[in-house]
């Protein structure tokens, strides 16, 4: 890093010289990263190899990856229906264990808010959670539920 300096006296004109202007700043990483909102199906799909987990795996690829607090929770019940349902407890904690290789940053919001959304768009409280924090992020909602998609999508503009 240099600067070019013109030949004048020492100290003459100083406050008539531009300064330069020098930016230290990391390469972009989350520019390259857009951000999408995943849900407990989505996840969940990834997590234990369910028949969808490419085509999610696909849409979630060089993605920032983001979540209401209560995902977690949605996904430790996922994984105790799994073993209500026959699988093996260890391959119900290894999908959780997954979980946190993912990198998913979890968000909270207020519980008036989502309770005016979940009103507003006939959804549960729970999936209001995932629509607020699309519509805060200005992000995808990614979603195997057919009614959170069309709540989202009423609410963001898309289809």
């Amino acid at each position: 890093m240099s600067a070019t300096r013109s030949a004048q006296k020492p100290g003459a004109a100083r406050s008539a010289q531009k300064r330069v202007l020098y930016v230290a700043e990391p390469t972009p990483v989350y520019a390259a990263q857009r951000p999408a909102v995943v849900d407990c199906s989505l996840l969940a799909a990834v997590l234990w190899a369910e028949p969808a987990a490419e085509q999610a795996r696909e849409r979630i690829r060089d993605r920032s990856l983001h979540a209401p607090v209560l995902l977690a929770y949605e996904l430790a019940n996922v994984a105790r229906n799994k073993c209500r349902a026959g699988v093996p407890a260890a391959a119900a904690r290894e999908g959780l264990a997954a979980f946190a290789q993912q990198n998913v940053a979890l968000h909270d919001d207020a519980p008036e808010a989502l309770f005016d959304l979940a009103g507003q768009l006939d959804l549960t409280a729970y999936d209001a959670a995932y629509v607020a924090l699309a519509q805060a992020l200005q992000a995808p909602l990614l979603t195997f539920d057919k009614k959170l998609a069309e709540a989202a999508a009423r609410l963001l503009g898309t289809s």
